[in-house]
């Protein structure tokens, strides 16, 4: 039971409390906090935000957020080696340019619901990630990679009628902690190390709906087993659900020629620009199989029949699958997309093109390589899987004196963002086109300096 006392917000009507008592009843609560008990414990705030007092004038609010802005500091790009899932990119300028204009930055979701234009760059944006993907259908984006991987699932699982799922591999601790709300009552979690004899035995029982997996997990280890776990996964009626950072698909070979039924991930690499909170957005493929489209929750949008004879426009595809049309029978429910971004990745695509993409995953390839050649030459630092190969992210281990968040701290007091703390003992780092050979040895280099 809440302890707060009710008061009337002058603002907002269902805080009279005669008027939320009637809400309450209705919807058949006792208290507005049942509405919160799923958020676990650990993401609440037991406390008051800490907020000044009101402030009387419009200057003395500028003034106080202009001195909260003066506390950032800018870091060039070649000086941040921040990763493990939101990168910094080089984006285009075009890109900014167009996803700016008013006509798609002002629409309520990005996309209004009789925009024939905007449904049409949608569409654009559907059929270069299919062929970047090498599927038939892509959705319009969901709220970031993490939805993206839990949504898919929950389609393998409506598709398949089984309720256990499969997860291989090192995953992102939030992307995980996404997929155990999502299907918390659905379906069973069941993790697996990234061996292919491992999934053998996990599957067996009859009951798996998907395997999922990762073209790169979140140690950004390219998983050479891949193959093998969609070829166990179908061989036991299952579906292979696989998650892949988009920009790495210019020099590695998409999930969905290698058999995978739903690929899914973050648009984030493609165009958008990192922010705290936001420049993420979810994508989900697939083949044209009737079985896999029926079970997409978000919008779909194709060329479809307009009111005059023999005349085609873009619109919606099989609207009905969704709750803007079926509102509580809806395959899942589905709120305000992140549209927007899939513009944005669409204009960046179309920029890129196929010779353009194989040149910045070779380049994000071979900086990785070059970054841990080098790290692994400065004393006390030891690369987790030396063998292994790498996109983007990796990770080394401290053998020395210092900790992960010692290293990190000395990193940042010597204006680099890096060696992000991915244990006691183990930092995290990323490089990407925007890194040059100079940069990656200006980071050995003061490591060794922090090592002495």
């Amino acid at each position: 039971m809440s302890t707060r006392v009710p008061r009337t917000h002058p603002y907002i009507p269902n805080s009279a409390p005669q008027v939320r008592k009637a809400m309450l009843a209705a919807v058949g609560a006792q208290d507005v906090e049942e509405f919160y008990a799923d958020i676990p414990a650990a993401l609440r705030l037991d406390r008051p935000l800490r907020l000044p007092e009101p402030f009387r004038s419009e200057a003395r609010l500028v003034a106080h957020l202009e001195e909260l802005l003066s506390r950032n500091t800018a870091v060039p790009p070649g000086r941040s080696f921040l990763g493990a899932g939101c990168y910094r990119h080089h984006v285009p300028a075009v890109v900014d340019e167009i996803v700016n204009r008013s006509e798609f930055l002002t629409a309520y979701a990005g996309e209004p619901y009789e925009d024939h234009g905007r449904f049409q760059a949608l569409w654009e944006y559907q059929s270069l990630m299919a062929e970047l993907l090498a599927v038939d259908v892509v959705n319009v984006p969901t709220y970031d990679g993490f939805q993206a991987a839990a949504t898919a699932l929950r389609m393998a699982g409506r598709a398949t009628g089984r309720h256990r799922l499969l997860l291989v591999g090192a995953i992102d601790p939030d992307r995980l902690s996404r997929i155990r709300d999502y299907t918390r009552g659905a379906h069973r979690l069941h993790p697996v190390t990234a061996d292919p004899a491992a999934v053998r035995t996990a599957l067996a029982g009859g009951d798996v709906a998907a395997v999922y997996a990762q073209l790169t997990d979140h140690r950004g280890r390219v998983d050479p087993a891949l193959p093998e776990y969609v070829e166990l996964a179908h061989a036991a009626g299952a579906l292979a659900v696989v998650q892949v950072n988009p920009l790495s698909l210019g020099v590695l070979s998409p999930p969905a020629d290698l058999g995978a039924d739903l690929t899914c991930g973050d648009l984030q690499p493609l165009g958008i620009h990192p922010s705290f909170g936001g420049g993420n957005a979810g994508f989900i493929g697939s083949p044209d199989d009737e079985r896999l489209v029926a079970e997409y929750p978000s919008r779909l949008f194709g060329l479809a029949p307009t009111d005059v004879p023999g005349e085609y426009g873009f619109g919606d595809v099989a609207y009905e699958r969704t709750s803007f049309a079926l509102r509580e029978e809806g395959k899942e429910w589905v709120g305000t997309a992140a549209a927007l971004h899939g513009i944005a990745a669409g204009v960046y695509l179309a920029l890129m093109g196929p010779h353009g993409m194989r040149e910045i995953g070779g380049t994000v390839l071979a900086h990785t390589a070059y970054a841990r050649q080098r790290l692994a030459q400065v004393p006390g630092i030891e690369l987790d899987d030396p063998a292994a190969v790498h996109f983007a992210d990796f990770t080394v281990r401290y053998t020395g004196a210092r900790t992960a968040a010692e290293i990190a701290d000395a990193l940042l007091a010597r204006g680099l963002h890096g060696g992000t703390p991915a244990g006691p003992r183990e930092g995290r780092y990323c490089v990407t086109e925007q890194h040059t050979r100079a940069d990656l040895d200006r980071l050995a280099d003061t490591l060794e300096e922090i090592a002495k």
